[in-house]
């Protein structure tokens, strides 16, 4: 894997040590690890596909069951939170999984977001490998090891993002912020969406997920955060 010594045998094994499963099939690792930018043997592209709904699922069974008196509405508001590349990204980050993800050349010189996708695609190949591998209580074992802190914490509790930014928006600027999409990336049955919104009179929010409304939550959560109507990232 990219920028370790040793072979591939030692990388899934120290992979293993790091999530808590050890896996049997190394080349479904390998391939969960390889972006598409290099160009040689498979990518995580299909497995990503396949983690992304189990990670779904099994959050959403988190949350079910924790938030007993929760509505559809607030149920949706913290799943999207929860499985967006944003929070993927941050499990990524605390396993050390860049260490391991093999790219191309050129999306080796990428920063911020983009790269925080791309471990945020790894994170969820992963989960596929582990499904596949142990089946769902396995890859239940896992997203709970890392979810469910998240998906408990206050924050997770927050309204629905676009409602709390345009009463804000009306009350501070007496405007309605408008969402635009700026981008659309990745192959049709899995698309990225990335989304702005401006408002008139402050800065405009980015966001991007894979569907128009998770992008939208997330380009209304950056501006609120920003303006410090939401606390930050560790913040009360």
């Amino acid at each position: 894997m990219s920028g370790r010594k040793g072979g591939r045998t030692d990388d899934v094994a120290a992979i293993g040590e790091r999530i808590g499963h050890r896996f049997s099939d190394i080349e479904r690792v390998s391939r969960a690890l390889t972006h598409s930018s290099l160009r040689e043997g498979g990518n995580y592209e299909r497995l990503e596909f396949l983690g992304d709904r189990v990670l779904g699922l099994v959050v959403a069974e988190l949350l079910f069951s924790n938030f007993k008196e929760a509505d559809e509405g607030e149920l949706s508001v913290r799943l999207n939170q929860l499985v967006s590349a944003k929070t993927c990204a941050e499990v990524a980050d605390e396993l050390g999984l860049h260490e391991f993800i093999r790219t191309g050349a050129d999306v080796k010189k990428l920063t911020g977001k983009r790269m925080a996708n791309v471990r945020a695609d790894v994170v969820e190949s992963l989960i596929a490998a582990i499904y596949l591998e142990g089946g769902l209580e396995a890859a239940r074992k896992f997203i709970e090891a890392n979810w469910t802190r998240r998906a408990l914490d206050s924050g997770a509790a927050r309204r629905d993002a676009k409602t709390e930014l345009q009463e804000w928006a009306h009350q501070k600027f007496g405007v309605t912020p408008v969402y635009k999409i700026t981008g659309r990336a990745g192959p049709d049955h899995d698309p990225v969406f990335t989304v702005s919104v401006e408002i008139k009179g402050t800065g405009a929010g980015s966001g991007q997920s894979r569907s128009k409304r998770a992008a939208e939550q997330e380009a209304a959560t950056e501006v609120l955060v920003r303006e410090g109507v939401w606390p930050g990232a560790g913040e009360k």
